[in-house]
């Protein structure tokens, strides 16, 4: 169930009938989480753990989709959707409960969805994943959001599902993968939108950076502090930043407990927020929430401290809860949140004030805190 509070739109005041319906667009593979928590160690070899906590929750692009959505961006996802009770599931909680556009999105016959079971323990996460590739569709003439002008992706994509032209959108976020270049970002690119983009663990160990060709068409870049340095033969994060900036418009490189450091590679300027010290219960989808809620100042026109410092603040509160896309925050956690830290005696008040944008935005009423969440469980068909 989606925790947007009803009436905030971030980009309220940027809109105009001209606009795209979209504002973000992304595709990938969206998998069916199964988290446990409340572990107190790793399993142990031919023992049985068990946990204090489980949920289920649609996972992989799925977080950032419900991220995004659930700061009141509409949201077109593109991805493969297995035809069991699975994808059902991810389907109808994605498209009913977070309101996310899937109509570029496919069933496919025959496959099932990808597991990933996610262990939670002294703040951090083992996974154990299982899926298989998705067949390639066969290219329909008229597939709706197919522009005949583009040239079909090849049968090796990593996105059966996705149409060969994205929809118009005001940003579209990708995972940047070394040696491969997706034909649709530099699409989405020529047709206005803003590229964000993340990056995954090197594998070749070259680190290149002219080994991820669609980095000319970005319009941030969101390494975090290991990848970024490796990316840039440097062993600072803030001066791996100022290097990337001269590749991209924004780098953004995320600092773990310290934070994010961001460049403005047009203007020379940047920023750095500390985090938000929280006790974390599954770190699972931290990052894609991070990112979307970069994207969502981003769009919304904010200074760059402002992004920063929003961004943390939404990946701090998702910590608190477990699973991916079931912890993302809407509007009414970061209400609830705002309302509660103000009134907490030992609060700094300078830490405060790096926040003081958010009354702008928020409601003058908050549900309390902490706030009770629906916890989504498969739900089977009669």
């Amino acid at each position: 169930m989606s925790t947007d509070t009803p009436g905030i739109d971030p980009l309220l005041a940027l809109r105009a009938p001209q606009d795209p319906a979209c504002d973000v667009f992304l595709t990938g593979t969206v998998f069916l989480d199964i988290i446990f928590t409340g572990l107190d160690s790793a399993p142990v070899r031919g023992t049985e753990s068990w946990a204090r906590g489980m949920g289920s929750s649609p996972g992989g692009v799925a977080n950032m989709a419900t991220a995004l959505a659930r700061l009141g961006l509409h949201t077109s996802l593109a991805a493969a959707f297995g035809d069991d009770h699975y994808g059902e599931y991810c389907w109808d909680a994605l498209e009913q409960g977070e309101g996310i556009d899937l109509s570029m999105s496919r069933t496919v016959p025959g496959w099932h969805s990808p597991v990933t079971v996610s262990m939670a323990y002294e703040g951090e996460r083992t996974m154990v994943s299982h899926g298989h590739e998705a067949p390639a569709p066969e290219a329909l003439p008229g597939q709706a959001g197919v522009d005949p002008t583009e040239t079909a992706p090849a049968a090796s994509a990593p996105d059966p599902a996705f149409p060969r032209c994205p929809p118009r959108a005001r940003a579209a976020i990708a995972s940047l993968v070394p040696g491969r270049s997706e034909p649709w970002v530099a699409t989405a690119a020529r047709h206005g939108a803003l590229i964000f983009a993340d990056v995954g663990w090197d594998e070749t160990g070259r680190w290149d950076l002219d080994a991820l060709p669609d980095l000319a068409h970005c319009e941030a870049f969101l390494p975090n502090a290991e990848e970024a340095m490796r990316y840039t033969r440097t062993d600072c994060p803030r001066a791996a930043a100022h290097a990337l900036a001269e590749r991209v418009p924004l780098a953004v490189v995320t600092l773990g407990a310290e934070g994010a450091y961001a460049v403005d590679g047009r203007t020379g300027a940047a920023a750095q927020v500390p985090a938000i010290e929280v006790e974390a219960l599954d770190p699972t989808g931290a990052g894609d929430v991070f990112v979307a809620g970069f994207v969502t100042g981003t769009l919304a026109d904010w200074p760059l401290a402002d992004r920063l410092a929003f961004a943390g603040l939404t990946a701090a509160l998702s910590v608190q809860e477990f699973g991916g896309s079931l912890s993302a925050p809407g509007w009414a956690e970061i209400a609830a949140w705002w309302q509660r830290i103000r009134t907490l005696d030992d609060q700094d008040p300078t830490a405060l004030e790096r926040y003081a944008f958010l009354e702008e935005l928020l409601p003058t009423t908050a549900r309390a805190w902490p706030l009770r969440r629906a916890v989504p469980t498969i739900g089977f068909r009669q």
